[in-house]
């Protein structure tokens, strides 16, 4: 399952990443992880959540984000949600079309029984007609 957080810079969106962070980690059977842009966020996180900064990667398009998330993956089995703050640039797909990535991260969701849970960067109107059902939360 994917869900959207989307709204313009500025707007609150890393806020509620956090609080839904925070909040599914106490009810959550499996593990939590957050990937950031960098690890300024680290406080505000519960200590089960796992904070990934993948600035500290070479991810630099979208085949290199598949294949970093798919291997977070591979290597926790009881992996149950990932968030994902500042997606656009973590994708390397600032000013291009996201609906295939979010497709792949739907497969990925779907396969593995995991959630994952991302703030986009863009209003709920520029967003891709394919991509508006899975808005939780339009700011």
């Amino acid at each position: 399952m994917v869900q959207l957080i989307v709204g313009q810079r500025g707007k609150g969106k890393t806020k509620q990443l956090l609080d839904r962070a925070n909040t599914v980690v106490k009810e959550a059977g499996g593990n939590v992880d957050f990937l950031d842009k960098s690890a300024q966020h680290m406080y505000e996180l519960n200590n089960r959540i796992r904070l990934i900064n993948v600035n500290e990667f070479p991810v630099d398009s979208e085949d290199a984000f598949i294949g970093f998330i798919s291997g977070i993956i591979s290597q926790d089995h009881d992996l149950e949600y990932m968030f994902l703050d500042s997606f656009l640039k973590l994708s390397g797909l600032e000013g291009r079309d996201i609906s295939g990535c979010i497709a792949k991260l739907e497969a990925l969701g779907e396969k593995y029984k995991l959630t994952f849970v991302i703030s986009i960067s863009m209003g709920i109107d520029e967003l891709p007609e394919s991509l508006k059902k899975n808005v939780a939360v339009s700011l």
